[in-house]
């Protein structure tokens, strides 16, 4: 994500934000960079918890005797619950210590990962993921906004960058690894791996970082107000597009890859890691281009994740796993790039209401996270591999649309130097 700077209002809001978490001498209070690497650790974790399934679907049905668009329902519910739990705990913890809320929350995602492992069926499971919903959106939610108060001023568009790198490692490390050990010792013991590093995590946070009392609350109108901003309105369409066409294909890459070319469940982890390392350079590369403007990175983003994606049956098909491969590398390339400029978009839309324009984007992400996998799994029952790629590429091809005809923000935040 990026953090930013702006004139008027901006300077007003956030001055009024860092008033409240710097002692006498006009210096953060924070944990400094042992603390910020504490939060990136945890968005790391929550979304590996998420994304953990993706890699095991086909494991998981066979084990608990389910099709793969049944299976998929552990992506769909994650992402359903943590739209709603992100702005619902943004709003119910008041001023409660940040700290405390971030640690019991990733107490939550390690319950929820043991009792995935131990799951006798798929209610079990299920049940699992509503708890991974919860602690994922309340974490997402609350890490956007503590940079601020970690890190020098001159260090916090620096210090956000690398809190949300978490997202994009954790599909270069946490969904490969993940994968790995369940080709190794099942997908229970993905499951408790997991339940084991959240736990971890947890406890860093406890150690690491300062207290955190509130330093604000948002509320409910000005959450809701914002809807009535076009450039916003239009942010948040882009994100719905992006992310809901990205899960119909991504959820089920690994059914598409054995179907249309034929790739071995070690093929398979090699092919999620390519999409992670190529989403990292993505999430940088197009951070530097959305500083610029948000609509060319965007439209450049669309272009290329919608490509990608429809061309993966047709050259799988006639290339074989190599050809897939390097078009799964390109589909990650794309989408390492979308939160960072969907988040850039925002901020320059509202510049003044930061924390709840982040509330409203973390409720669309995964909301279009839920709603994705859910289509991609119908689409994978009734239509089988193709079917989910069509409907993936179709929506990411809309959202190329909305980037060119949209009302889009007059300029991006200005970036700080690092």
């Amino acid at each position: 994500m990026v953090n930013s700077e702006t004139a008027g209002t901006a300077d007003k809001v956030r001055g009024g934000q860092l008033a409240a978490s710097k002692g006498a001498s006009g210096r953060p209070r924070g944990g400094g960079w042992p603390a910020v690497g504490a939060l990136a650790a945890a968005t790391f974790t929550v979304v590996t918890s998420e994304m953990l399934p993706v890699g095991l679907l086909t494991p998981i049905g066979r084990d608990l005797r389910v099709s793969d668009g049944t299976a998929g329902l552990t992506l769909t519910l994650t992402g359903l619950v943590a739209a709603v739990a992100a702005p619902v705990l943004t709003l119910l913890i008041g001023r409660r210590d940040r700290r405390t809320v971030l640690a019991a929350l990733m107490a939550v995602l390690a319950a929820a990962n043991l009792l995935a492992a131990y799951a006798t069926g798929i209610g079990v499971l299920l049940a699992a993921r509503v708890l991974v919903g919860i602690g994922m959106g309340g974490v997402w939610a609350i890490a956007a906004g503590l940079a601020v108060r970690l890190v020098p001023e001159r260090r916090v568009a620096a210090a956000t960058s690398l809190i949300f790198s978490g997202v994009a490692a954790a599909s270069v490390l946490g969904v490969p690894a993940g994968t790995l050990v369940g080709e190794l010792g099942g997908w229970r013991a993905a499951f408790t791996a997991m339940a084991a590093v959240c736990a971890a995590v947890g406890l860093a946070l406890v150690v690491l970082l300062p207290p955190l009392p509130a330093a604000g609350a948002v509320r409910l109108g000005g959450v809701l107000g914002l809807l009535g901003r076009p450039p916003v309105r239009t942010g948040l369409v882009l994100v719905a597009l992006l992310v809901t066409g990205h899960f119909a294909a991504y959820t089920y890459v690994r059914p598409v890859l054995e179907a249309v070319a034929g790739a071995t469940p070690g093929q398979i982890g090699t092919a999620l890691l390519a999409f992670g390392v190529a989403g990292l350079a993505g999430n940088f590369v197009s951070g530097a281009a959305a500083a610029r403007s948000p609509r060319a990175a965007l439209l450049g983003i669309c272009a290329v994740l919608a490509a990608a994606v429809l061309l993966v049956p047709p050259v799988g098909g006639a290339a074989g796993f190599t050809g897939a491969a390097a078009l799964v590398a390109a589909w990650g390339l794309a989408y390492g790039g979308v939160s960072v400029s969907t988040q850039t978009w925002l901020m320059a839309a509202a510049p003044d209401a930061r924390e709840a324009a982040s509330a409203l984007f973390v409720a669309v992400f995964n909301g279009a996270i839920a709603l994705g996998s859910l289509a991609g799994g119908r689409a994978a029952d009734g239509w089988g591999a193709g079917g989910v790629i069509w409907l993936g590429g179709g929506l990411v091809a809309a959202a190329l649309v909305t980037a060119a005809v949209g009302r889009g923000p007059g300029r991006a935040p200005r970036r700080e130097a690092a």
